[in-house]
């Protein structure tokens, strides 16, 4: 079953769950490696369900599939991202699929330097996709912290994962492979013989050498 991966190369965390403007939310902020503007990666195989241009170019992407979470649930996700400085190659019905490079940090709404804002919602997308809490902000439906939502792997560079523990995908090493060999029968080599068939009933004479056998069958 397919598992959601961290959306970016680089997690560093700049401003946690329920803290400033996430206040009443799980929003996380991700600043990749340093200033600039990087990708971002699909974490799932999903559809566009929604495109918010008019605040922060906020995008909905959720998963075709259900999903293995890092606590155990078994569902479908939507996830949220936003301050894309630009959504314009990407339209409500896209296919997107995992590790597609699709959205990328910016400054686009109420923010300074270049980030990309991330949400994580359980199940479906829903309703119009967000609601507006009980501190003014607008945040993802059915909510759930990123770190019960998100695999991390051996492409993840950790620099800040701001204390949240982030369960990892270990590649583990199949035995299938072993197995068959520790069960593989054991070729036995082809023995060459040369066959004789006595043309009548008479006494024949053989010369053999040193360690060679002579095999009588009787027809």
């Amino acid at each position: 079953m397919e598992k959601a991966i961290f959306p970016s190369k680089y997690m560093r965390i700049t401003q946690g769950y329920n803290e400033g403007t996430h206040k009443d939310s799980y929003a996380i902020d991700n600043a990749d490696k340093d200033g600039g503007i990087s990708n971002l990666y699909a974490p799932f195989d999903g559809i566009i369900k929604k495109i918010y241009p008019n605040d922060a170019n906020e995008v909905w992407l959720e998963s075709i599939e259900k999903l293995e979470y890092p606590d155990g649930t078994i569902d479908y996700m939507t996830i949220m991202f936003a301050h894309s400085n630009d959504v314009s190659n990407l339209f409500v019905g896209k296919r997107i699929n995992k590790n597609d490079a699709f959205y990328s940090e910016g400054t686009k709404g109420n923010t300074t330097g270049n980030h990309c804002h991330i949400e994580c919602g359980r199940g479906k997308f829903e309703g119009n996709g967000w609601h507006k809490n009980a501190y003014g902000y607008w945040s993802i439906n059915n909510g759930k912290r990123p770190e019960e939502c998100l695999w991390i792997d051996d492409s993840i560079n950790i620099l800040n994962s701001y204390g949240y523990n982030f369960k990892k995908i270990e590649n583990e090493k199949s035995t299938e492979n072993v197995d068959k060999e520790k069960t593989k029968p054991i070729p036995v080599e082809e023995k060459k013989t040369k066959e004789f068939i006595a043309p009548k009933t008479d006494l024949y004479g053989v010369y053999l050498k040193e360690k060679q056998k002579l095999i009588i069958e009787e027809s």
